[in-house]
């Protein structure tokens, strides 16, 4: 039995001490804030509750995956998870509006037809068929594998060229390009480009310089559908927890790693900001590989062919401004719970999000409404939770205060299931009037939106706790997440940040990853 010391408590490193527990390991997990499960937080307040970081869960496959190998309970044996139907309802800036079904490539199709004309349904069909083939090459290597030591390979872009034929019926070899420029060769209709878009927007990803394979991400969306959790995504994380504790895991919260102990030329334990020193045998890193050199005090865990962080990485993935809204009036029956309201001006968007300049909001953003039908989420029938959100940059003036930089943590003493609650900020006039524009925007999704606020809170994205996207292909491997396995024996980095990327079911993955490699040695291709 080895012992093993796990750098936080996010989702994909929980992932990873449940299962090494179940292995047989001694697994104890350091967390330096009061509670569990990284950017999967939650917001309560008089009743009301909202969550604060993802909002629906998709690939839940891999979260059955993990509770069935880490115990003999399903994951719905612990979690009552429904699908989310329409999957999503999107308002744009001329008025059109249009709700995808759930899962449904076919019933897609028809939506698009009748919302927004003949042919828009077959085109975004023929797009998802041709992100279906990115999807198959990709999936194993960004996903389901250990990152290959030769990932140069994985720098072409595996989304496939147009099906015209040229001289002699050859197919015409696709150039790499960026998602944008699919869309614009491909899509034609600006309502089915915003559509695309969004997709990249809410991963992180500015469309103008995403590679073409980023049309995965529609594509993974539509194929295994939207999920949600009764009590938010939260729950998912409680759950997580949870089953870590069933597995013997050990946690220490208010444990903050400041250095990584190395002896005979492998990782050998960590020591703490009390001082004390925590023996392993392993050391899995739960936190962004660019910390990793400090920890080490200066040694570089990745080699010069290594797929390098990006030192400035974290500064340029936006995060979601969000807005709590607790509101008078029962919700209707047939409120959607997602509508995404389009920006009024996609180019002025893009820019405010991923510009250089400090990060701020334009006129009307693109806006994401959640509105679930969840008892938990509310004091009674007669009132409503809907959480506003929109991407902004990590910096500026819509970030969090690093002085106020989680509020509302618990002590380290204190039950982390209470860290639950994620702390809003005093609004200053800059995210006052943030505030107001989603608001405003949200209106399109909530007739009345204004008149049924009982009251608002307000929560910006913490400096420098972006969270990133999944890892994808193209664009030289600039898209690409270190790998888990690091130079150093006895040092893996699992998270969003390390391969496979980010996002809750990568997370997960990442974890799978990390713990088969471990199990299995550093020879181990993934599960076949």
């Amino acid at each position: 039995m080895a012992r093993i010391a796990v750098i936080g408590a996010g989702m994909g490193a929980m992932a990873a001490a449940a299962r090494l527990a179940v292995a047989g390991h001694r697994v104890a997990v350091y967390e330096r804030n009061g509670t569990y499960g990284g950017a999967v937080r939650r917001f309560e307040r008089a009743g009301f509750g909202f969550d604060t970081g993802p909002g629906l869960l998709h690939l839940p496959a891999v979260y059955r995956d993990l509770f069935v190998k880490t115990g003999r309970e399903p994951l719905e044996s612990v979690l009552e998870l429904s699908q989310v139907d329409p999957a999503a309802r999107h308002v744009f800036a001329d008025g059109t509006a249009v709700s995808l079904p759930n899962a449904s490539r076919a019933g897609v199709l028809t939506a698009l037809d009748g919302a927004l004309g003949a042919g828009a349904g077959e085109r975004w069909s023929d797009f998802l068929g041709r992100a279906r083939e990115a999807w198959d090459r990709t999936r194993r290597p960004l996903l389901e594998e250990p990152l290959w030591p030769d990932w140069q390979v994985l720098g072409r872009d595996p989304y496939p060229a147009l099906p015209k034929r040229g001289l002699f019926g050859r197919r015409r070899p696709a150039a790499d390009g960026t998602l944008a420029e699919v869309a614009r060769r491909e899509l034609k209709d600006p309502r089915l480009t915003a559509l695309l878009e969004s997709y990249a927007v809410a991963y992180g990803f500015d469309p103008r310089t995403a590679p073409a394979s980023a049309a995965i991400l529609p594509y993974m969306e539509q194929t295994f559908g939207s999920w949600y959790p009764r009590g938010g995504i939260r729950a998912l994380a409680d759950a997580l927890y949870e089953r870590c504790l069933a597995r013997k895991v050990e946690f220490t919260f208010g444990a903050e790693v400041t250095r990584i102990v190395e002896a005979d030329g492998r990782a050998a334990g960590v020591e703490l900001r009390d001082g004390s020193c925590a023996e392993a045998d392993t050391v899995v890193a739960g936190i962004a590989p660019d910390l990793l050199t400090a920890l080490l005090k200066g040694a570089d865990p990745w080699g010069a062919d290594d797929v390098r962080p990006a030192a400035d990485e974290r500064r340029r993935v936006p995060g979601r401004f969000t807005v709590a809204l607790a509101l008078r009036g029962p919700r209707p029956a047939d409120a959607a719970h997602r509508t995404v309201v389009h920006a009024a001006d996609p180019a002025a968007e893009l820019a405010a999000v991923f510009g250089a300049g400090p990060g701020t909001l334009c006129d009307r953003p693109t806006v994401t409404v959640l509105r679930p039908d969840d008892p938990e989420s509310r004091p009674d029938d007669d009132h409503e939770a809907v959480t506003l959100s929109a991407a902004v940059a990590p910096y500026g003036d819509l970030a969090r205060p690093p002085a106020t930089a989680g509020s509302g943590a618990p002590a380290a003493s204190a039950d982390p299931r209470s860290g639950a609650h994620e702390g809003a900020v005093e609004e200053t006039a800059a995210l006052a009037a943030a505030a107001d524009r989603l608001i405003e925007a949200a209106g399109a999704a909530i007739p009345g939106l204004r008149e049924r606020v009982l009251w608002r809170a307000v929560l910006p994205p913490a400096e420098g706790e972006s969270v990133p996207g999944p890892a994808l292909a193209g664009a030289g491997g600039r898209f690409l997440r270190p790998a888990n396995r690091t130079r150093i024996p006895g040092l893996y980095a699992v998270g969003g940040w390390t391969h496979p990327g980010g996002g809750l079911a990568h997370a997960g993955m990442s974890g799978a990853l990390v713990a088969g490699l471990i199990v299995n040695g550093d020879d181990w291709r993934g599960s076949q």
